[in-house]
């Protein structure tokens, strides 16, 4: 399929197959600071020796981070700045540790040009294992010009 890195795409140029990817590096560093604006201090995130006793054997990254990776695919590259969400399901299928590299992927399912509707299967990995899997769908408003 077409691999972008493009952004502000307009939605008559948008066609099924189209991916665009982004990958970062998981660190101590975000997990803490993710656990700051979400509130969430669930002790598997952030105590170490709690999720040592876990099922996990040792802190995993807040679900939701992985995600929001989607979420910056969007927003910056496809379709690009001023696209708003519509929906997002989520199944998290397996843990991300710290100094995990997670690679989210989104590609184009269908595009809805009338409504201004574009839908996505949303994919995160990890060392080539599926940590997330998803469906979005995502709105892009008629320009003001």
């Amino acid at each position: 399929m077409n691999d972008l890195a493009l952004g502000s795409i307009p939605i008559e140029k948008i066609e099924p197959g189209m991916t665009v990817r982004y990958s970062q590096t998981i660190s101590d560093a975000d997990i803490k600071a993710f656990a700051g604006i979400s509130g969430d201090h669930n002790p598997v995130h952030v105590d170490s020796e709690y999720a040592e006793r876990s099922r996990f054997g040792k802190r995993i990254a807040h679900g939701l981070m992985s995600a929001g990776f989607f979420s910056a695919l969007f927003g910056t590259k496809l379709p690009g700045p001023g696209c708003v969400y519509v929906s997002q399901t989520l199944v998290f299928k397996r843990p991300v540790y710290i100094d995990d590299t997670v690679t989210a992927a989104v590609t184009v399912t269908k595009v809805d040009k009338e409504k201004g509707r574009v839908f996505f299967d949303t994919t995160c990995t990890v060392r080539g294992k599926a940590v997330i899997t998803g469906n979005a769908e995502i709105f892009i408003p008629k320009s003001k010009s």
